[in-house]
């Protein structure tokens, strides 16, 4: 059993909406399985509140927090110093707290390539991501160093644009999908996220067997999107293998210890119900 005291560190997570996530259970029960003293609660922060809530970080001495949807942009102004690879990505998912100066990262970069090549190479495929936002920007930049030719789609044209330019690839309205080639599918937008269960990002005919698919949504763990892939033959990827493997990375730079990967695994797929 955890004993919660007044030596108990604190992490968050800071997002909105953040009912859906399953953050506070696999850090939690991560903390637990190495007998580390610390507790990790979700908070629903508006964009209006985001300044506060960051200020709010260093006032009670939180250790260390997550920044999901959709914060991840918008969070580096309030930081002291970003790490050169936030930097070139353009997003921040992960806080660190030392001594009262708050450090951005980016975990998401590492934990999209990292569950991709799981499954396949990523080097010279032709890979198109759903997407624009700080999930898309850190993916983005994970498949352009791995050697993907990428293309970015989407609706949002001028966040589109600004990202495919920061990438040095191409942009298109997501309409254009059955024109372009493409190996890698991967989506990087929240629609298909609970409680909006049947949407899909693209139509059905606009997936092909050959393709690999990988939705970075995981709860569902099965969205319509992976469903639909799997009924055709399509290789895909769960959101909840980023999901762990961006854990784990945040999960060390805040303790400085050896994360329990497993546990964390184990822990999400029970909270999922697989």
């Amino acid at each position: 059993m955890q004993t919660i005291d007044s030596n108990t560190f604190l992490y968050a997570v800071l997002g909105d909406p953040v009912s859906h996530s399953l953050s506070p259970f696999m850090y939690n029960s991560a903390f637990i399985h190495i007998g580390y003293n610390g507790v990790y609660l979700a908070f629903n922060v508006k964009g209006r509140e985001l300044a506060s809530a960051i200020s709010g970080i260093k006032a009670l001495g939180i250790r260390g927090a997550s920044i999901t949807i959709p914060h991840k942009v918008a969070v580096m102004e309030f930081l002291d110093e970003l790490d050169e690879k936030a930097l070139k990505i353009g997003a921040v998912n992960t806080i660190v707290n030392r001594d009262g100066k708050l450090f951005g990262y980016n975990t998401d970069c590492l934990g999209a390539t990292n569950a991709l090549l799981e499954k396949t190479d990523i080097k010279d495929k032709d890979v198109v991501i759903l997407g624009s936002g700080g999930a898309a920007r850190a993916i983005g930049f994970g498949i352009v160093s791995e050697g993907g030719k990428l293309t970015i789609l989407g609706v949002l044209k001028d966040e589109g644009e600004k990202l495919a330019k920061d990438l040095g690839v191409n942009y298109y309205h997501l309409s254009e999908l059955g024109n372009i080639d493409c190996s890698i599918l991967i989506n990087a937008t929240p629609v298909g996220m609970t409680p909006d269960t049947k949407a899909m990002p693209v139509q059905r005919q606009d997936l092909k067997k050959e393709m690999v698919v990988m939705d970075i949504v995981y709860n569902p763990i099965k969205t319509r999107l992976l469903k639909e892939a799997e009924d055709l033959g399509c290789i895909t990827v769960d959101g909840a293998s980023m999901f762990v493997y961006q854990g784990v990375a945040q999960f060390e730079m805040w303790t400085e210890k050896k994360a329990p990967v497993d546990i964390m695994r184990n822990t999400v797929m029970a909270a999922l119900g697989k």
